[in-house]
């Protein structure tokens, strides 16, 4: 099977104005840097970003020899409430196929959640607007039969993004909506192990590649 996944990579000419870079002083050279686009507490930015990588990524399948109908989304984190605000939220030309969530941040409410995503995102709107909070709370935001299929990946004992009041709440909500919807809780390895290997801090690292391979191989061809 042959899909194309979509790793949020595609920068508006708004969020470049937002840049900044850091050094990376943990890397090999010392100096490497790394260049991140901040909303600067204006959720259009990088929903803006988004959809216009869904939208790019489909105007050229067929120069790219992709099937547009088989797109996902992915990301990690902070990035997950991005990739689970374009499956709720999104028109269907630019909601991807399928999602991918590594440990997400799904609710705006930053009592069970982290409270940096839901301030970069929300801004000061968030204290004073609590219907703005629960729309992009994004477990109240599944649509049945909308909402693309996901797949959840994160650890039982994260401390930076509540597993019960994120991921296992976007995976109830998908399955009260009726969607599909997997989930894989590893038991340990905390918060942002991303691919890293047993070596380096995630011992379940060949389990999660199994699991998440599995089910992209079992993803219905369109």
């Amino acid at each position: 099977m042959i899909f194309f996944l979509l790793m949020l990579t595609a920068i508006t000419a708004s969020a470049q104005s937002t840049a900044r870079k850091f050094v990376l002083k943990n890397s090999s050279d010392g100096l490497s840097e790394l260049t991140s686009y901040l909303p600067k507490k204006n959720r259009n930015i990088p929903l803006s970003d988004a959809y216009q990588a869904m939208r790019t990524v489909r105007d050229s399948s067929a120069v790219w020899r992709i099937n547009k109908e088989d797109v996902g989304i992915m990301g990690f984190s902070a990035s997950e409430h991005l990739a689970s605000s374009v499956s709720t939220h999104a028109e269907a030309a630019v909601r991807p196929d399928f999602s991918i969530l590594f440990y997400p941040v799904i609710s705006m409410d930053e009592r069970i959640s982290h409270k940096g995503s839901c301030v970069n995102f929300l801004g000061e709107e968030r204290n004073t607007n609590k219907k703005l909070v629960e729309e992009w709370s994004n477990d109240k935001a599944v649509r049945p039969n909308l909402t693309p299929r996901a797949i959840i990946l994160m650890s039982f004992d994260d401390k930076v993004v509540p597993p019960v009041t994120n991921g296992v709440a976007y995976y109830s909500a998908m399955s009260k909506a009726g969607n599909e919807c997997t989930m894989h809780i590893y038991p340990t390895a905390g918060h942002g192990w991303g691919f890293r290997d047993a070596a380096h801090g995630f011992p379940y690292h060949d389990q999660m590649l199994n699991d998440l391979t599995c089910w992209l191989n079992r993803l219905p061809s369109k």
